[in-house]
């Protein structure tokens, strides 16, 4: 696949076609704003698997099939697929489920913020704030020794196993619909053409694997080492999904009135700065993570289905917010708790790892 002699052209090319990508989605039956959303569609699959019971959240995205397909093909044809586990997986499994929680409070992750902020919803920008702030206290962390540990070279069988579940998940989709649950209304009712979104999810499934594309590993990067070259494919994201929305008519400047939004904002920057800093603790934001599972890495497989089991959980107890009112109780108690074992599993590790 090639992209240019620079790797900041591939990650801009990469990160125009996928904000190419989700105005045509967008355009072509999902929700406004959330032409690509890994925290939204995971949560719909959740629904759609009956892991909970939130009707308007329930449908099988190809997107995030295609997503973990196109990563995991591309990395057989390039000879990147290199099966590896072992670096605290259970951990992972924990901080993916907390990630998801935080991101479903702000509903969206760092892709879908960039996209809500592209389509004019001013929403995004504490949002984008809480999220730097996050991943400024991840750093932190780094600095000081943090590390989930070594993962170690595993067989062919067990990296493909994730990247084989998504396609017997899309399988039965297609084979046997009625074994799944479909909304009937909101935004798990809205979706584009079933061979459309996987075909987008299989391009930047295999994109953002050969540029490594991650807007928590771009902020990070900018942090620690004042490297810009990541932070160039989210960049282009923005600018090529604001241009896409003002083209199509789906730009809609404000903080009110805007699709799957609340206003809540002290609670946005908080949810993200949860997302921030643990992306940050997992080596890589929610869209990273399916790549990197898509790739054979087993640990971030475990996040992914944390992610999932996290969007169940998340929904079954009224932690996620609802739209134009923001987080209930519930999602505002488990926000601060998600930060502060957060901070106290880093804490502990960086302890642990600065003893030795």
């Amino acid at each position: 696949m090639t992209f240019g002699k620079s790797e900041r052209t591939r990650l801009a090319l990469t990160g125009a076609l996928i904000g190419v990508l989700a105005v045509i989605l967008v355009v072509s039956g999902n929700p406004r704003n959330m032409g690509f959303c890994i925290a939204c569609f995971v949560r719909d699959i959740a629904g759609g698997l009956h892991l909970h019971t939130a009707p308007i959240v329930e449908y099988i995205r190809p997107e995030i099939i295609g997503i973990v397909f196109g990563s995991f093909a591309i990395s057989i044809i390039k000879g990147d697929f290199k099966p590896k586990s072992g670096s605290s997986p259970l951990l992972r499994f924990l901080i993916g489920a907390l990630v998801m929680i935080g991101a479903l409070v702000f509903l969206g992750c760092p892709l879908r913020m960039v996209l809500r902020l592209a389509g004019g919803d001013l929403n995004g920008i504490p949002a984008l704030l809480g999220f730097i702030s996050g991943i400024a206290a991840g750093c932190y962390f780094l600095s000081k020794g943090f590390t989930l540990g070594r993962n170690k070279n595993q067989s062919a069988l067990e990296g493909a196993a994730f990247p084989l579940l998504n396609v017997f998940l899309f399988v039965l989709f297609i084979a046997f619909p009625a074994l799944f649950l479909f909304s009937e209304s909101g935004p798990g009712s809205m979706h584009a053409p079933v061979a459309l979104s996987l075909l987008a999810g299989l391009l930047v499934g295999a994109f953002a694997e050969r540029t490594r594309l991650c807007m928590a590993g771009g902020i990070r990067d900018i942090i620690l080492l004042r490297d810009f070259t990541l932070i160039t494919g989210f960049a282009a994201i923005f600018i090529a999904a604001l241009i896409g929305n003002l083209i199509t008519g789906n730009f809609n400047l404000g903080f009110s009135n805007q699709p799957v939004s609340h206003e809540a904002h002290i609670w946005s920057f908080l949810g993200m700065a949860v997302v921030g800093l643990g992306s940050v603790m997992l080596g890589g934001c929610p869209l990273r993570q399916l790549v990197l599972a898509g790739e054979g890495n087993a640990d971030s497989a475990s996040a992914s289905l944390g992610m999932l089991v996290g969007a169940a959980f998340a929904h079954n107890f009224s932690l996620a917010s609802s739209a134009n009112v923001g987080p209930g109780t519930n999602g505002k108690v488990f926000t601060v708790f998600s930060l502060v074992i957060l901070i106290a599993i880093a804490a502990i590790i960086t302890k642990k790892e600065s003893g030795k």
